[in-house]
């Protein structure tokens, strides 16, 4: 079973930038790919970034232009470059497979920035 662990999420200034990490033990193919999903407060978790097996990347249109997904084949860890962060991109960040059945979740990593 494959398990991802979340780090690199923090406080941050609105306009400034995190990179977040998703290690994933295990084989990750086979799933479509890997995604960055979010989840606010009181809100349902969505997706925001994928890549998929082909090496394609999808974005939500909503942090198209200001996050970028990408990947160390060697680390088995996958990347969120967010920049231009904005107060509404405040959640926790998870990452996992883009299609079902996906893994267990983890904790994913609270990104929180101030206005």
């Amino acid at each position: 079973q494959v398990q991802f662990v979340e780090s690199g999420g923090g406080l941050v200034q609105a306009g400034g930038s995190l990179r977040l990490s998703c290690a994933a033990s295990g084989s990750t193919f086979g799933h479509n790919g890997i995604a960055w999903y979010r989840q606010a407060s009181g809100k349902q978790r969505e997706w925001v970034a994928r890549l998929l097996d082909g090496g394609s990347t999808n974005y939500r249109e909503f942090v198209k232009g200001r996050f970028a997904i990408s990947r160390d084949n060697a680390r088995n860890t996958v990347y969120l470059q967010m920049n231009s962060l904005e107060p509404e991109d405040t959640a926790v960040y998870y990452c996992n497979f883009v299609s079902l059945p996906w893994a267990y979740w983890g904790q994913g990593t609270p990104v929180t920035v101030s206005s």
